[in-house]
């Protein structure tokens, strides 16, 4: 975008440790920029600092995604980093801001889509134990038929196929056809942190228990190699908020995604 409405210098920061010392004091709230660390996500990265505070621009998407999440007490210094990295970011993007950040962005950009969001984390693993675990692993081959059953089940949703690859998907098959899924945004093992997603049940099969036991699988994978398994849901999805308390998550932290459009292209 233009940076001519000001003139600052932002800071980038590249030093991996540095990042993960800071990340690291919250790894619930930060395990996606924790994820983002490892070398399968770091070369899309783009990474800004102002004293402990780190904002995360992530650009392995077609849409470019800001990722500033802090603590309540926090979100003012939060708010400083990002009005300067404003002038510097991408006419276009999807963002995840904690509470409040939104209006940092307000002179520079046109929020819209937003819709709030929990963020959970696995408190109680031993509620998983109650749910009949169901589902094989899944892997790159399995590409195109997942593809598939989100076209059907999830349209819409964010799957990035070379996530299959680290071998935290688990599905369902029915008569040979894809029907559940549970995957991963987020797997690293070297930063101990994973974060659920394009979890979806065919619609035809939806009600018979298959979403929780394809969960409660993967979750069992995910805990002998990461300390916190965590997730994201929308905040008016009840029915998975829901499911996601039964089988032992907790919500830790609110946050709004919404889409951010610079002021000047908007108007």
């Amino acid at each position: 975008m233009d940076g001519g409405l000001i003139a600052v210098a932002v800071r980038a920061e590249h030093d991996r440790a540095v990042l993960a010392g800071l990340l690291g004091r919250d790894p619930v709230l930060h395990a996606y920029q924790l994820g983002d660390l490892d070398d399968f996500f770091w070369p899309y990265t783009s990474w800004f600092r102002r004293g402990d505070q780190v904002v995360l621009l992530y650009h392995g998407v077609e849409l470019p995604t800001l990722l500033a999440f802090a603590a309540p007490d926090r979100v003012a210094d939060l708010a400083g980093l990002l009005v300067e990295a404003a002038p510097v970011l991408p006419a276009r993007m999807w963002a995840h801001l904690s509470p409040g950040l939104e209006g940092a962005l307000g002179r520079w950009f046109v929020v819209s889509e937003a819709a709030a969001h929990h963020r959970m984390v696995l408190t109680d693993p031993g509620r998983l134990a109650a749910v009949p675990v169901v589902g094989e692993p899944l892997g790159p081959a399995d590409a195109a038929e997942l593809a598939g059953l989100y076209a059907v089940a999830y349209p819409g949703n964010w799957f990035d196929a070379r996530m299959l690859e680290t071998g935290q998907y688990v599905g369902v098959r029915e008569r040979g056809r894809l029907v559940a899924v549970a995957g991963v945004h987020v797997f690293s093992p070297r930063w101990r942190v994973a974060a659920l997603g394009n979890v979806t049940t065919h619609p035809q099969v939806r009600g018979r228990g298959l979403g929780a036991g394809v969960v409660a699988a993967l979750c069992a994978r995910l805990r002998t190699s990461v300390d916190h398994v965590t997730l994201n849901v929308r905040a008016d999805n009840a029915a998975a908020v829901r499911l996601y308390e039964r089988l032992g998550f907790s919500r830790v932290a609110g946050f709004t995604e919404c889409a951010l459009t610079s002021a000047v292209a908007a108007g």
